[in-house]
């Protein structure tokens, strides 16, 4: 009987610890990926889509007048992703686009799904290792939104009103656990 009791409670537990920590820890997402291929905005895409098996061509009559580039994004800032908690790679820029506007891309990002993942912009200086995992909310930091996947080329707008100079760093943060995924240092 009394091992009957014992098999009951701890199945229960095991129940009640499975029901708070699933919601909690998702472990799911250590095995889903989320791809997101985002083109620079402003950028023109060069892509042909055909059943032809006759590349495309292009013909400019010589009394026709060439139109002018487009301008290009400028680049503010750069950085490497380095790992903190989950490996982590790819590379960051802040780029100013010809209307004025800025935003941060990640390119060639390559991390862990996870709970509540974050971009964020932040004043702490970037150090690898687990000493580097903790140190993007000790002081200023700007939220960019949540991560709109874990691999692939993304963009953040950032708001016109931040101010640029008191950031140094960009960090994927999850949020339910405060700590770093990922850090680039920005120059």
């Amino acid at each position: 009987m009394r091992k009957r009791t014992a098999g009951i409670a701890a199945a229960a537990v095991a129940v009640v610890v499975a029901a708070v920590a699933l919601p909690l820890f998702q472990p799911w997402r250590l095995a889903t990926d989320k791809v997101v291929d985002e083109a620079v905005p402003g950028a023109v895409p060069i892509s042909t889509t055909s059943s032809s098996t006759t590349p495309p061509t292009v013909s400019v009559e010589p009394e026709q007048p060439t139109s002018q580039p487009r301008p290009r994004p400028k680049v503010l800032l750069t950085g490497k992703l380095i790992t903190h908690e989950h490996r982590t790679s790819g590379t960051v820029a802040v780029l100013a686009l010809p209307d004025g506007s800025r935003i941060l891309r990640l390119e060639n990002l390559d991390t862990s799904d996870g709970p509540d993942l974050k971009v964020w912009l932040s004043d702490a200086g970037v150090v690898p290792g687990r000493a580097g995992w903790h140190v993007f909310d000790d002081g200023k930091y700007r939220s960019l939104g949540s991560l709109k996947g874990n691999h692939g080329n993304q963009n953040y707008v950032i708001p016109r009103d931040l101010e640029l100079g008191s950031f140094r760093s960009v960090a994927i943060w999850c949020d339910r656990f405060n700590v770093s995924f990922g850090a680039a240092a920005l120059a």
